[in-house]
């Protein structure tokens, strides 16, 4: 099933909302929020041997990109949102 499938109720919202690309980009943006989520969960019980008290560098890692990626997303939104007013 597609995501837009899956998400239709939430992608109407937002569009209807934003606009289209705005809205689309909002709900990626819950999307990662969502992996974030998990991922933070499985670091709680995956920790590193090199750094006690720390998730393992997998989770770091996978958590330091899906934060970039709402950053650049972010950046789109307030770059749309700026050209549409």
């Amino acid at each position: 099933m597609s995501v837009y499938d899956e998400r239709r109720e939430e992608l109407e919202k937002h569009e209807f909302m934003m606009g289209k690309a705005r809205g689309q980009l909002a709900v990626t943006l819950d999307v990662l929020t969502d992996a974030l989520v998990l991922v933070g969960q499985h670091g709680v019980y995956c920790h590193s041997a090199r750094q006690p008290g720390k998730p393992a560098m997998d989770v770091q890692l996978i958590t330091k990109a899906i934060t970039d990626a709402k950053e650049l997303i972010s950046g789109v939104m307030g770059e749309l949102k700026t050209r549409s007013a």
